[in-house]
């Protein structure tokens, strides 16, 4: 788990210290402000991201638990050595093109942000803000942290003093795509790992394969009364619910039981209960 989440951290690492910072693009969260201060001070971003998160970590621990108070300790020291050691590394921009770095950026960011997501981690600052939120409603995480980090963004334009006008916004612009492509980017990952699938499954041999995708799956079936209209002949159906990634694993059982069942699958919208998600008012 911590493992995963310190690769998560890495890859925003790179996202900052190799495609934003050196085009001076202001991303969100408490890394923009970081950013911000280093633009305007020279002050590394380690640093201000340390210092700011060391605040908010109590936050962490009184409202989502003392777990992932622990995770995110772990986040925010792991993200500042990794901010530090970076910055420290990779003193030119990997591209040249200012707004391919911010789309490449703002990718990889959202990539590194969706895996710590994934393990119940956070990298402080708005992310904090995000996982509060959604722990109580339903609300994509991207689109929270794409609300708060607007005005961070908006704020480079009044510390970018070393540029004209017209570059400072086209810099803005460019740290609004980072940003908007962070969020796609969180949520796309963030789905991914929670898109489930509904299975109806038709099968003379439907207790073994009910038995089976229970004992190996640990997933429920249920058994309906149906009933072939152009045969005129009983049949039960079994419905099941899985993960996306689980589904294969459920064509194999079916496959070794009886290869000429008649299998339905469906991608629903969303699963509440045991095992699945858990419904927010």
């Amino acid at each position: 788990m911590y493992t995963i989440i310190v690769l998560g951290l890495f890859l925003y690492a790179i996202s900052w210290t190799a495609f934003l910072l050196p085009h001076k693009i202001t991303g969100g969260g408490v890394s923009g402000i970081g950013a911000l201060v280093f633009y305007a001070t020279g002050i590394p971003l380690a640093y201000t991201y340390l210092i700011i998160n060391a605040g908010l970590i109590l936050m962490a621990i009184k409202m989502l638990g003392a777990n992932f108070g622990i995770k995110t300790i772990i986040g925010v020291a792991a993200g500042a050595f990794l901010l530090g050691l970076m910055q420290t590394l990779i003193k030119e921009p990997v591209i040249a093109d200012k707004f391919l770095s911010a789309i490449i950026g703002g990718g990889i960011a959202g990539a590194g942000l969706g895996i710590i997501f994934t393990q119940g981690g956070s990298t402080g600052g708005t992310d904090i803000i995000a996982m509060i939120i959604t722990k109580y409603r339903n609300i994509s995480p991207g689109r929270i942290i794409l609300a708060c980090d607007v005005f961070i963004i908006g704020s480079s334009f009044f510390v970018l003093l070393d540029m004209t006008i017209v570059n400072r916004i086209e810099t803005i612009v460019y740290g609004y795509v980072a940003m908007a492509v962070t969020a796609y980017t969180i949520d796309a990952v963030l789905s991914g790992s929670k898109q489930s699938v509904q299975i109806f499954i038709f099968s003379s041999k439907y207790a073994d394969i009910a038995d089976r995708i229970t004992k190996d799956l640990k997933r429920g079936v249920t058994l309906i009364d149906g009933k072939g209209w152009y045969t005129k002949e009983e049949q039960k159906v079994l419905i099941t619910m899985v993960r996306r990634f689980e589904a294969n694993d459920v064509y194999k059982i079916i496959k070794e039981i009886d290869p000429d069942a008649f299998t339905s699958t469906a991608s629903v919208m969303g699963i509440f209960g045991r095992g699945f998600e858990t419904i927010r008012s």
